[in-house]
C-alpha cells in the first residue's frame, strides 16, 4: 500500500507514557512534514527513546494519540513497521555474522523481493564503504563502519520514514560527520528523518528541533528560531587570558546569570547585553586580565537549551517548595 502523500509523516497529540507513577513522556504534541529532518534533543533520561519506541509501534502509549505514515500508533503498529526504518544506538547488528550475512538476514526480515536482494545488498555495501570487508565478521568493524552498516540494514526496504535513536552515540567525530552526510542524502531523496540526540552541535543540522526535558516538550522550532526568539537573556562571548580562572569571578557579577567555557573563551548569559558588556570588560581590566573581546553573539544551541532548562526548573521550584 502506498502512503498518502497528503498525510503528515508523523502526527502526535497529547502523547503520554507512564511506568507506574513515573511519567516518562508527558502529553507532548508535534507534527513532522514529509522529507523533514526532525531532531529530538534532550539529556539522557528525558524521554527521547520512550517517544521513539511508541512511534515505531514497539511500546503502547498510556495516553494521547498519534499516527506515523498515516497509521495509528495504537491500532496499526504492524502496518507502521512496514513503512519505517529503525536504528538504535546499539546498532541491532549480529556481531558473530559477517557484513553480508547481516544484510542477508535483514533482507529476509523485511521480505525484500528475491530479484531485488542483490541490488540492495550492493547498495548497502557501497554506501557503508565496506567493499573490502564484506566477508569480515561484524565484531571486528570500527564504530563508524558498524554505524553505516546498521543504517544500511535499517533502510534496505527503502522506507519513507526513518527513526534514528542516538545513532552517533559512541562514535568518533569524523564518523559522526560522515553519518550526517548520509542523512542529508536520504532527506534529499524525500525520506523523513526523526533523530534523537544529546549532542548540541547535531541539532544544528536539523530542519526543526524539539527540545524535551523531564518528559515535556519545552520548545519546538527551527534552529534559527530557537536561537533568536526563545531566549529571554542575551549571550556575550568573552575572550580573555586565563578564561577558566576568570569564569567564577564573572559569574558573581550583577546581571550575570551563568558562565560556561566555550572553546577558548566564555559564553556569559546576562539579563542585558548593553549593560553587562561594560561591566564585565571593566571588571576584567581591574582584575588584571588581558581582554580581547566582550561582544553580544547569537546564542548557540547549548546556550538555548541550558536557558530553557533553567527556566523550566525555576518554574517547578515554588511548587516543589510548597510540597515540602
Amino acid at each position: 500500500m502506498n502512503v498518502n502523500d497528503n498525510v503528515k509523516a508523523v502526527v502526535v497529540k497529547g502523547l503520554e507514557r507512564r511506568f507506574g507513577n513515573f511519567i516518562a513522556v508527558n502529553r507532548i504534541s508535534f507534527e513532522i512534514a514529509r522529507g523533514e529532518i526532525f531532531g529530538f534533543l534532550g539529556p539522557n533520561g528525558a524521554g527521547k527513546s520512550t517517544t521513539i519506541r511508541m512511534l515505531c509501534g514497539l511500546l503502547t502509549p498510556t495516553g494521547g494519540t498519534g499516527t506515523v505514515a498515516g497509521y495509528d500508533i495504537r491500532t496499526e503498529a504492524e502496518r507502521i513497521k512496514n513503512h519505517i526504518g529503525y536504528m538504535s544506538q546499539k546498532f541491532s547488528l549480529y556481531e558473530d555474522l559477517t557484513v553480508e550475512e547481516n544484510i542477508d538476514f535483514y533482507s529476509g526480515i523485511y521480505r525484500i523481493a528475491p530479484g531485488k536482494k542483490k541490488e540492495r545488498k550492493e547498495w548497502v555495501i557501497e554506501m557503508a564503504g565496506l567493499k573490502e570487508h564484506r566477508q569480515s565478521k561484524t565484531a571486528i568493524l570500527s564504530g563508524g563502519w558498524k554505524q553505516r552498516l546498521a543504517l544500511g540494514c535499517a533502510i534496505l526496504h527503502e522506507p519513507p520514514i526513518l527513526f534514528l535513536d542516538e545513532p552517533t552515540s559512541g562514535v568518533d567525530p569524523i564518523s559522526r560527520r560522515q553519518f550526517w552526510d548520509l542523512i542529508y542524502e536520504l532527506s534529499g531523496r524525500g525520506v523523513t528523518i526523526f533523530v534523537t540526540t544529546h549532542y548540541m552541535d547535531e541539532a544544528e543540522y536539523c530542519d526543526r528541533i524539539g527540545l524535551i526535558y523531564r518528559g515535556e516538550l519545552t520548545a519546538i522550532g527551527t534552529p534559527g528560531v530557537l536561537k533568536t526568539e526563545l531566549m529571554q537573556e542575551d549571550v556575550l562571548e568573552v575572550m580573555c587570558e586565563h578564561s577558566h580562572n576568570a569564569m567564577d569571578k564573572i559569574e558573581k557579577l550583577t546581571g550575570v546569570k551563568e558562565v560556561a567555557l566555550f572553546g577558548r573563551g566564555l559564553h556569559v548569559i546576562v539579563e542585558d547585553a548593553e549593560t553587562a558588556t561594560g561591566t564585565i570588560r571593566d571588571f576584567l581590566h581591574e582584575q588584571g586580565y588581558q581582554v580581547s573581546r566582550v561582544e553580544k553573539i547569537v546564542p548557540s544551541m547549548e546556550d538555548v537549551f541550558v536557558s530553557l532548562i533553567e527556566a523550566r526548573d525555576r518554574a517547578d521550584q515554588p511548587q516543589h517548595e510548597v510540597r515540602q
